[in-house]
């Protein structure tokens, strides 16, 4: 009896590998082209860090014409959640991520490399595994759960490797005929890597991020089918990223120990390794502390996070790619007008350490990224927002007329608005156009110089009777002048910080009061537009208002 006989044993009805590698031909595609996928596990919410590989690995596949797909590695079913494939699915569709192939739903999927969920792929690492045997690469294992366990704690109080290795394999030398008898009897088993590695020697690897780096051998004769005949992440993913003709693996540095194994594993089963870039974590300053990105402690950990505060998907997109390569900032700055896709990623040029997630600088890149849009952009993108989180929002959003007047104040000019980081922004920031809102808040006005009442009340009973709708900027600014000397402040600032003595405040703190009587704010944006859309009745009203608040 052989190897043979064994693997025919423990799988008889399996095709042999030959079936797979002609079902799966080399990939059709252009010298250079690079194929990412992105293999999450349904065991919960998307985190960032996902997020921010599936950028990467789908950007890499753009430039070079590649392909990007989304495979589900859902072999440890008792993890899995429920929706957790449509939660994966819609994360990537929302930020613009969506695969080349994979899963495009809980249950359907497009691409001709399939099945893309590994719980449906058993009868292929099932032909591998046998194929392993066949080969003496690979055995059944028949010891139970309490003898690892007892083999664990003897390694510990020895301080010694924990592991299935070497001396502490005790089924890696069992003879055929007894694997066989031991099956035939019924014994429960496992199948076990052998591993062909010493833990003395070295190996060399080149990581597209890392660089060069040295491990030792791998030398642990890991699982790769389990009890219930699906295989450990380690065996699959090898099979996988072979069949499906990965060409680089984008992942977390915390699979960088794992490198030994996956090469030695591509090695013994015959294929061609992919490249490996190693992404560093995305890191939080916690009280002066560097630490990663939690799931339990940090709500911006979850992608689900950024629609609830309706921080755009293109602001985050933007944020990830700063994060991936320090020259994007300056690329940005000369290339406004540019899609992120004209932006060419370098993975030599990421960083090594784990890059800090600055919520402040994400809200100012959401400043820039809405400020860049149209009127009509900002409407509709506030407007979903608020069908699912704001519903009085979408209330006032419901005069779209109206609201594109609101939106356009500074807009599509040289110097844009940047008052707005998010869509939950959105509200706070618009709501003194809208007398609903305006009217039931809390009155305060905060005037700052000038905060005489009668001062005020002069201000704002003198200027109502100069205001005209029909005013271009300039007539409208110049009035604002006129009257302000008129009543007694310097015309212009500069007048007023020469011979400061000389005057009660100047034209600019004129200017606060109207605003401030007009909106309880003392930072807007232009007012000459806010008055033209309001209309002189509301102003007259509102100036009312605001004297009577004396």
């Amino acid at each position: 009896m052989d190897y043979k006989d064994l693997a025919n044993l423990i799988f008889p009805d399996i095709k042999d590998i030959s079936y797979y590698e002609e079902k799966y031909p080399k990939r059709n595609l252009k010298e250079g082209a690079i194929v990412t996928r992105f293999a999450p596990s349904p065991t919960g919410f998307v985190h960032i860090g996902g997020l921010y590989q599936s950028l990467i690995a789908r950007k890499l596949a753009n430039q070079t014409e590649g392909v990007f797909f989304l495979r589900i590695e859902d072999t440890d079913q008792k993890r899995e959640v429920e929706n957790g494939v449509i939660d994966i699915v819609n994360s990537l569709k929302n930020f613009g991520l969506e695969p080349d192939e994979g899963m495009i739903s809980e249950t359907e999927e497009k691409g001709s490399y399939g099945p893309y969920r590994q719980s449906k792929r058993k009868e292929i690492y099932q032909s591998y595994a046998k194929y392993l045997i066949s080969q003496g690469k690979a055995y059944p294992c028949f010891c139970s759960p309490e003898e690892i366990e007892e083999t664990r704690e003897k390694q510990e109080a020895a301080k010694i490797r924990p592991g299935y290795y070497s001396v502490w394999a005790k089924c890696r030398n069992i003879t055929v005929e007894e694997a066989i008898e031991k099956i035939k009897n019924g014994e429960k088993y496992i199948i076990r890597f052998k591993s062909p590695g010493r833990e003395d020697r070295k190996i060399k690897h080149h990581d597209v991020i890392k660089g060069n780096v040295t491990f030792p051998e791998n030398d642990q004769d890991i699982v790769i089918i389990k009890a219930d005949g699906l295989p450990t992440y380690h065996f699959a993913h090898a099979v996988d990223d072979h069949l499906m003709g990965t060409t680089h693996v984008i992942r977390g540095d915390e699979w960088l120990s794992s490198v030994p194994l996956h090469l030695q594993l591509f090695q013994e089963l015959g294929f061609k390794a992919p490249k490996y870039a190693h992404i560093a974590p995305i890191m939080k300053n916690d009280n002066g502390n560097k630490r990663k990105l939690s799931k339990r402690k940090d709500p911006e950990a979850a992608v689900s996070y950024y629609d609830e505060q309706g921080i755009p998907k293109e602001a985050v997109k933007e944020y990830l790619l700063n994060i991936a390569n320090s020259n994007f900032e300056n690329w940005r700055k000369q290339n406004k007008e540019k899609g992120i896709e004209e932006f060419e990623l370098q993975l030599n040029k990421m960083s090594v350490s784990g890059a800090l997630f600055d919520m402040v600088k994400l809200y100012d890149v959401g400043k820039t990224v809405i400020s860049m849009f149209s009127a009509e952009e900002v409407y509709n993108n506030a407007l979903n927002w608020a069908k699912k989180y704001d519903k009085e929002l979408e209330e006032i959003l419901q005069d779209k007329e109206y609201a594109l007047k609101v939106f356009g104040i500074e807009r599509g000019n040289k110097k844009p608005r940047k008052d707005i980081a998010k869509w939950s922004d959105v509200k706070e920031n618009i709501s003194y156009m809208y007398d609903e809102i305006f009217e039931n808040q809390e009155k305060s006005y905060p005037y700052q110089a000038i905060n005489e009442k009668e001062d005020i009340r002069k201000i704002l009973e003198e200027y109502i009777k100069i205001y005209d709708e029909n005013d271009d900027k300039q007539t409208w600014f110049d009035k604002i002048k006129e009257l302000s000397g008129k009543l007694g402040y310097a015309k212009e600032v500069k007048e007023f910080k020469a011979n400061p003595e000389m005057y009660k405040a100047h034209v600019g703190d004129v200017s606060t009061v109207l605003r401030v009587a007009l909106t309880m704010r003392t930072n807007t944006p232009d007012m000459y537009e806010i008055m033209k859309i309001l209309g002189k009745e509301k102003i007259e009203k509102r100036f009312k208002k605001a004297i009577e608040n004396l």
